[in-house]
Order: structure tokens, then sequence, then C-alpha cells
């Protein structure tokens, strides 16, 4: 659980009075901030002790702590899409973000139709959809370039809508929307805790300090949010992933479809996202996350390695990918097993998205389950604040209540079939190639979970 010093908990509502004061407020008082801040600073590095403070300079840092109705942590896809869907509903959120603007890196995300009609539900997906192009159906290889089954989305479900987003863009689109004091850049949470009226108090690094009725987290695998609430880090599932963006200015050459290869304990695929883009990616098995690399040309080189003996455009693919677009990810997921994890929320403070239900990526369910949080979270907050015919506390736990039930399946499920397609053994691979992949496998059912309802807001 996140520390929470003793100063931080002494916050109460006497300050209330007092923290509204924004950034619009006089340069006499940023002044007499910066000098307090100072002061404080002075006194603990001669301290030695963070916890400790002069009570005059407790009774200040009282003084500056900013009030907000609901903080939303990290401008993420989660995020963004919580906050722009509660403005939709004609509630105020403020997005703390670490970064120092909206995070351009990542690669692109797969929508399906529950994806796309969240995004439509927030009144988004047309402006998208003119960007990106629809991908008809998917064909599967294996690693000699044999083609092992191929099929047509809407054949299987005419109602199917797949389309590769690159993700700066859905971000950028999902800001521009919002107003343009909800997005607070540089703003990395550093502690957490509860005051005793019951708000919650949020200390960032810089040394700014909120109390909010409500916190939602949509910080990510790695939230301090959710290890706030007591949840353990993500498990990693045994393999890792290289990403990428191929780059073709004159037009790509790629049909409107997903390509998979599958090997022993490696697997690739590909997909056009745009008229000059194409993303794909290479899963290898791996004992351990490895180290951190962050060198461009040796991502690209080790990605290339791996393929290097599979059919040529996949490689022609990874050469015209910028080496800046590159990236290698662990994959993880967290099973939310029923009475033995903890809850989604904990009175005003929930978990969306990956904070919450991170997934491997095997079903493509990882942003448009993001996207159904948001949306359902959303609605009922929304009906308790406006209403008044019910609590934030009630709201959050029905949340948990719908959600749970399809999270969980979805999350394991994504699992088994990443855990299906890494296998190593050349027996089972041949079996999984032959027979399992052209002759068992149903596409239409493994759809099924892309149904979703969702009205506009």
């Amino acid at each position: 659980m996140a520390s929470v010093s003793p100063c931080l908990l002494r916050w109460s509502s006497s300050s209330s009075s007092v923290a509204s004061a924004t950034s619009s407020s006089s340069s006499s008082c940023s002044l007499r901030t910066y000098a307090s801040r100072r002061i404080r600073r002075l006194f603990l590095l001669r301290s030695g002790n963070r916890n400790e403070l002069p009570r005059a300079l407790s009774v200040k840092a009282e003084a500056e702590v900013l009030k907000e109705d609901i903080v939303i942590v990290g401008a993420g896809i989660a995020g963004l899409a919580t906050s722009l869907s509660l403005h939709r509903l004609g509630v105020k959120s403020l997005v703390l973000e670490q970064a120092e603007s909206l995070r351009t890196g990542g690669t692109s995300l797969t929508l399906f139709k529950n994806g796309w009609r969240v995004l439509d539900a927030i009144g988004v997906g047309s402006e998208l959809r003119t960007q990106f192009l629809e991908i008809q159906g998917m064909v599967v290889k294996s690693e000699d370039g044999r083609e092992l089954r191929s099929f047509r989305f809407k054949d299987e479900d005419d109602s199917q809508e797949v389309r590769a987003v690159e993700r700066s863009i859905l971000l950028g689109t999902f800001a521009d929307q919002l107003p343009p004091e909800a997005i607070r850049f540089s703003s990395k949470l550093a502690k957490i805790g509860r005051s005793e009226n019951g708000e919650t108090l949020l200390e960032l690094v810089d040394g700014t300090r909120l109390s909010a009725k409500i916190v939602i987290g949509c910080d990510g695998v790695r939230s301090p949010v959710a290890k706030w609430l007591g949840f353990s880090e993500p498990k990693y599932v045994g393999y890792c992933a290289f990403r990428g963006l191929g780059f073709y200015p004159d037009g790509q050459p790629c049909e409107p479809r997903v390509t998979y290869t599958y090997g022993r304990g490696l697997r690739a695929g590909y997909v056009p996202i745009s008229p000059t883009k194409v993303y794909w990616f290479v899963c290898f098995n791996s004992p351990s996350p490895g180290p951190k690399i962050t060198d461009p040309s040796i991502l690209k080189n080790q990605s290339r390695e791996l393929v290097r003996n599979w059919p040529s455009e996949l490689l022609n693919i990874i050469d015209r990918t910028p080496r800046d677009t590159i990236i290698r990810t662990p994959l993880v997921d967290r099973w939310l097993w029923p009475m033995v994890s903890p809850s989604a929320s904990s009175g005003s403070v929930v978990l969306v998205g990956d904070a919450w239900h991170p997934m491997t990526p095997n079903l493509g369910q990882g942003a448009c389950c993001a996207l159904e949080d948001a949306v359902v979270l959303s609605r009922k907050l929304a009906n308790a604040i406006n209403s008044g015919n019910g609590s934030v506390e009630s709201a959050l736990k029905s949340y948990e209540s719908e959600r749970w039930p399809r999270i969980f399946p979805l999350t394991v499920r994504a699992n088994l079939v990443g855990s299906l397609l890494q296998w190593e053994n050349p027996v089972v691979c041949s079996v999984r190639n032959n027979v399992v992949i052209p002759k068992l496998v149903r596409i239409g059912p493994m759809l099924e979970h892309t149904n979703f309802a969702c009205e506009r807001l």
C-alpha cells in the first residue's frame, strides 16, 4: 500500500475556503507559495525526515490544498475516455497526467465493434473512421507461408466493424473534445490518503496537493492507485512483444485484412491502419521480461532477427519502420478472482481499464474494455451526482458488479488463447496448425464477446 505521510493525513476540510485557489491566483499568492515550499524543502533537508514538519509549516501546507470534485489519474485511453464521457453528461473532471504532454508513444490498437459503439456514444466515432481503414477479414499462415485459415468478418457477423487505430491520434481526438483546463500535465502522483471528512487526498511530485470527492484511477498496468487499493502487480505471462508502425509515404501495399503467422514459441502479424501505415507485432517466449531496452536500433535488429527466415513481407514492413516507433513490452495480466481479489472501488476511489484488469492482447479487447468501462462508470456516476437519488459509493459498487462478469472471463480467455498460440513443442504445434486452426476453430463464436450495447451519451 502506498505510503501516506502524517502531514498528508492532517489535511482537513477546514482548508476548503482557501483550497479553491487555482492558477488564476495573484502573483503575491504565488510568491508566498514559492517561499513556503522553499522553507519546507530547507527544513526537510536539514532534518533528514520527510514525515516531520514544524506545526507552522503544516498549517501553511493545509491552506494550499486544491479542492476538486472528480480527479482522474492518467491521461491514457481509459482516463480521457472517462473524462470525455463525464463531460458529455455534464459532469466536470480534472485529469492528471505525469508527462509534459499527451503521450505519443505506443503504436496502434485494434478496435472491434464494441469499441466503435463506445466511440459513437462518446461522439468521436465518425471523425476517427475517416482516418483509418476498415479491416475486412483475417488470414492465418504457418511460418513457411502456408495458409491455414482465412475468413471475412462480415461473413461471420454482418454488424462487425474492425479498424486499427493509432494510439496518439485517438488520445488527441479525445483531448480536443475536452475543455482546455480539463487536463493538467506534469502532474505525477506521489502519495494518496484519506481525510477525516472522507475525501481523498492526493500529493503530486511537485508538491501540489488536491482534495477530491471522487478519484478514478486510470493509470495503467503499474497503477499506484491500484496498489493503494491493495492490488498486486500484474503477472508476467511468459512472452514479450515487439511492436511497430511501418511507413509507406507513397502508399502501403497490404490488403485490408489482418495477417497472422504462427511458429513455435513465436508468432507475428500485421494489419494496415491507413493508406500509408501498417502496424506489426512479433510475440516471442521469454522466461523473464528481461532488461528494458530503449535503443531503437537494438529493438529493430532484435525483432528482425526473430523472423529472419519467415515470409519476406513481414521483414519488408519491419524494414520500413521508423526506428522511434518500435517498442518492446513484456505482456502481463491480472485475474480478478471472486472473493479473493480486492474490490475495484473503496469509498470514492475506483479503477478503470488496465489499472483494474490488465489483459493480454490476444483477443484485441484491452482498449475496447477500457472504453466500455468509461461509459458504464460515467453513466452511473452522472446519475448519482445529477439526480441526487443515490450515493457515489453505491454507483461505484454497481459499476464493479456490472463490469466484473464481463472482464474476468475475457481476461482468462485471452490468456488461454495466448498460451495456445505460444506453444513450442513441435508435435503440439503441428496439431494446432493442421487440425485445430483449420478444422476445429469456429470464428463466429469467438467474436461474440464483441457484442456490447451502448447508447449515445
